[in-house]
């Protein structure tokens, strides 16, 4: 008589459990590899606003010969069109899904750093700069829905921390990469670096990434080219003036056509059933302090990016390898701080903790403008180091309050408009410096020592200058977020 013994884990109800054991040990490994591929994605997106700092000096010896606005609209036109389309790239990804607008924004963004690889003039290395700030402007914001969708929910403001850091540490990545690039080779390289990178990421982010649920969103479209022609307008006043004149009409009229366009977007943003910006969100004070804090930040941020690169290289005669190096230290000091950022956002107050950081900025910034080229470099680093901790403090604390400031349903806007805030002050931030560098710097004479001269005390202008906006509006932001902190608790008590 032959018997048959089923295996033990053959059962239905054995086979169930093992799966279900499984899928339970493979989530962990899953969130964590989501996390990631999402931090990546901003980290690479971020890394190219800084990386192009480095490669100033070698673009201004090409055969381009750019002239120093024309240098800044090679910086700032990705940042420009980055900032300009994150908003309603975020209502797009609400709409037609977030993951294939990621996906997109990684083929986008890898299109235009080849296309300002093959570069053989100014205007199509300006077109491949605007469009792979397209590519990342619809890659950022899809990152952080997806990581909010994947994270539980006691691990969002985690996940919220862990994409803040890589958005900080962004520039310092793009230094030190750009620096070991350039060492070696010519300003294109930069470019191609970047092909099969954002290549490799999109096969991550394919096979790794969840989908997202689509929300219910409408694309904005007369809102959106009124908010990117107002700041385009704004920033070639700002950039333009000094070489066409603070007085001549074109600028004006750059600065009239600002105030006009932004006062009609506003206008239709209050009357629109579905707008880009919502503004009535600002309503909201800690969400309104949270975007105006991160903007401040980025602003005294990528002012020291735009500046540090070409003062290291022509005061301090560090070459690309030695500049990109020396600003790393600032990628560790921020990560450690940021560590306990959030926690100290829970135990001190977000006003408190957001105020310390920008603080630390605009000390660190005003530290800077000691600096010449008798500065030992240990002394130089401190000076980073206390940007870096307030960089540190303030971002996840403001990040988390935007965050928190916006209801599920429209979490697509709420990280465009965190993003946008972002790279609008990163923009502003190298417009203004770099206009006060090219008035400054164009009245020095000579070369060698007057050279360096010139250039750093023009670099402790635009130093600062600098601190004196974060100072400043760092006040406002404090006493939005103390606003918003009794609002919440007002409410809470009725």
């Amino acid at each position: 008589m032959t018997s048959t013994v089923s295996p033990p884990d053959s059962s239905p109800g054995s086979h169930s459990r093992s799966s279900s054991a499984s899928a339970s040990s493979d989530a962990p490994a899953r969130r964590r590899s989501v996390t990631a591929a999402m931090c990546a994605c901003v980290l690479v997106a971020q890394s190219l606003v800084a990386a192009i700092n480095l490669a100033i000096p070698k673009i201004a010896a090409s055969g381009l010969h750019p002239s120093p606005a024309q240098l800044l609209w090679i910086v700032d036109t990705y940042v420009l069109v980055f900032a300009g389309l994150l908003i309603p790239a975020g209502a797009l990804g609400d709409r037609v899904g977030r993951k294939g607008v990621l996906l997109t924004g990684l083929g986008v963004f890898a299109a235009g750093a080849l296309l300002s690889a093959s570069a053989a003039g100014l205007p199509v290395l300006l077109t491949g700069r605007a469009l792979s700030g397209a590519g990342a402007a619809l890659l950022v914001p899809a990152t952080m829905s997806v990581l909010l969708h994947s994270a539980p929910s006691d691990r969002k403001a985690g996940a919220v921390a862990a994409w803040s850091t890589a958005v900080g540490i962004g520039g310092m990545a793009g230094n030190a990469g750009g620096a070991l690039i350039l060492q070696y080779l010519p300003w294109q390289g930069l470019f191609w670096g970047y092909v099969p990178l954002a290549l490799a990421l999109l096969l991550w982010v394919a096979t790794a990434a969840p989908r997202v649920p689509r929300q219910t969103a409408a694309l904005d479209l007369p809102g959106s080219a009124l908010l990117i022609l107002g700041a385009t307008a704004l920033l070639f006043g700002i950039i333009e003036g000094p070489g066409l004149g603070w007085t001549s009409a074109p600028v004006t009229g750059a600065f009239a056509l600002a105030v006009v366009v932004l006062a009609v977007f506003v206008r239709h943003a209050l009357r629109a059933a579905h707008p880009v910006l919502d503004l009535r969100l600002f309503r909201l004070p800690r969400l309104r302090a949270g975007s105006v804090g991160i903007a401040v930040t980025f602003f005294g941020m990528f002012a020291l990016f735009y500046v540090n690169a070409q003062f290291l290289q022509y005061v301090k005669g560090y070459s690309p390898l030695q500049t990109g190096c020396a600003i790393v230290p600032l990628a560790v000091g921020m990560m450690a701080v940021t560590k306990y950022g959030m926690r100290g956002a829970q135990r001190a107050g977000e006003a408190r903790t957001a105020g310390a950081g920008l603080a630390l900025i605009a000390a660190g910034l005003l530290l800077l403008s000691t600096a010449d080229a008798h500065t030992p470099y240990v002394l130089y680093l401190v000076f980073l180091l206390v940007m870096s901790a307030g960089a540190g403090l303030a971002m996840p604390t403001l990040s988390h309050a935007i965050v928190a400031s916006v209801p599920a349903r429209r979490s697509g806007m709420g990280s465009g408009l965190q993003g946008a805030a972002r790279e609008l002050g990163a923009a502003l931030g190298i417009a203004v410096v770099g206009t006060v560098l090219s008035v400054r710097f164009a009245s020095g004479t000579g070369d060698g020592a007057a050279a360096a001269t010139a250039f750093t005390a023009a670099t402790a202008l635009g130093y600062r200058i600098a601190a004196g906006v974060v100072l400043v509006v760092g006040v406002a932001v404090v006493r939005g977020l103390r606003t918003g902190a009794r609002a919440e608790r007002s409410r809470d008590a009725a």
